[in-house]
């Protein structure tokens, strides 16, 4: 079976990527039929994803070695508590030391942002290097890529053919989110917050930022309904994907035992 020729869709840098996003299509057209263009989009957003799992490990191991220095961080926050700049000046310098990045945990997250902006204006813009966008139209199931959940509502409401594609999207993301947040809960119970003072007590503000932090992962529901739909399989797609790195990469780590003289001795 040969293989499809490529097309760039209309000149300049988003015609090329949206060139790309038609040749995935036309790959996986066999096997996804009508929706070959929404499969495309999760596949690139897997790649992206793959691509990024070198910087998710380290700063998975970042965040580890983070953990290891919450007493420490903690005793810099009580001492600094009323000089800000020298609390600043202390913490970097704590980091620096043990060459940990307060910030390591934020790149996998920063270094996803082209690829959605990209994919944003590749299904919001009706013309694409001066030809018209042929990308629009396709869709997953009877919902349009380039449409929104706004759309959906206006064409048949929330049970229509439109709207039950978000429902399902919208389901999928609220179980992910329930599952990380969960998960979140039991890591700050387990690890404390690492934004304590060192004598126990929290910084002012810190115990209501903890109790809001394992609730962050549903704003994504907002997000899957205000950008188009092929954003929104972007964002649902790389959603999953963290749920399940993290729970690989950021699993607790039990103490190893073995049994000697019938007795369980921990390694």
């Amino acid at each position: 079976m040969s293989l499809p020729a490529f097309h760039p869709s209309g000149s300049g840098f988003f015609g090329l990527c949206a060139g790309v996003v038609d040749y995935l299509a036309d790959l996986l057209q066999p096997l996804a039929g009508t929706a070959a263009t929404a499969a495309a989009i999760v596949v690139l957003t897997a790649c992206v994803r793959l691509l990024l799992l070198p910087l998710s490990r380290t700063a998975a191991r970042g965040q580890r070695e983070r953990a290891g220095l919450a007493p420490e961080i903690a005793a810099v926050r009580r001492t600094y508590a009323k000089e800000p700049e020298r609390m600043q000046r202390a913490l970097m310098e704590l980091h620096r030391e043990h060459g940990v990045s307060p910030l390591g945990g934020c790149l996998p997250m920063l270094c996803q942002l082209p690829f959605f902006f990209v994919l944003y204006h590749v299904f919001s813009s009706a013309r694409i290097g001066g030809e018209p966008n042929h990308l629009l139209p396709h869709r997953l199931f009877a919902a349009p890529l380039g449409g929104r959940w706004g759309d959906a509502l206006a064409h048949g409401g929330l049970l229509g053919e439109r709207g039950l594609v978000y429902v399902a999207l919208f389901a999928l993301v609220a179980a992910v989110a329930t599952f990380s947040s969960r998960r979140n809960k039991r890591q700050l119970a387990n690890a404390g917050s690492p934004l304590a003072a060192a004598d126990g007590q929290q910084v002012p503000g810190i115990g209501a930022l903890t109790r809001f932090m394992p609730y962050m992962a549903y704003f994504t529901l907002i997000s899957v309904a205000v950008v188009p739909l092929a954003g929104a399989l972007y964002i649902v797609t790389s959603t999953t994907w963290s749920a399940v790195e993290r729970a690989v990469l950021y699993r607790e780590r039990q103490p190893a035992t073995t049994e000697r003289d019938g007795q369980a001795v921990t390694a």
